[in-house]
């Protein structure tokens, strides 16, 4: 991208990003630079509306949507669709099925209620999902679900040493 082909809405919420978390980024036309501002904005609360504004005029999907993927780890569960939503279309597939997945695992966390964990349930989980409940979560009826059906020798063990 050329400087020419910045949009001017993305060289305002830059400016407004660098003014927040206090850095400068070297050059607007390289996703490498405009990335690591994403990152030190990340690490800021108060720096996500900011950065949400950069989301929506960010041209460049895949960074765009790896800035989501960060994000819907750090924004409240009822703030996730918010920043799906800023993504492009065609890229917010993945970002879509981390933020259902998240909330998995925060009802898992919480004890919420859920339906019964089959082989099928467990199935349709991603691996990221399959590992991060064998790692953080000790229900033993979620962890033996996990060590009898989960999708790698990784995820199965991982669950069977955290049932003991």
């Amino acid at each position: 991208m050329v400087d020419a082909e910045v949009p001017q809405e993305l060289r305002d919420a830059l400016r407004q990003l660098e003014d927040r978390v206090g850095t400068t980024v070297s050059d607007v036309t390289d996703g490498h630079a405009r990335w690591e501002l994403y990152r030190a904005a990340l690490a800021s609360d108060a720096a996500r509306p900011d950065l949400l504004a950069a989301v929506v005029a960010e041209p460049d999907g895949a960074l765009a949507s790896a800035v989501v993927g960060e994000a819907l780890e750090r924004v409240p569960r009822a703030d996730r669709e918010t920043w799906v939503q800023a993504l492009a279309p065609s890229v917010r597939a993945f970002s879509e099925r981390r933020a259902r997945e998240l909330g998995i695992l925060e009802d898992l966390r919480s004890g919420a209620e859920r339906p019964a964990l089959d082989a099928g349930v467990v199935d349709g989980w991603s691996d990221w999902l399959q590992l991060r409940i064998g790692a953080e979560i000790s229900e033993t009826s979620v962890l033996r679900a996990l060590a009898e059906s989960g999708r790698t020798k990784r995820i199965r063990r991982t669950a069977a040493e955290a049932l003991g």
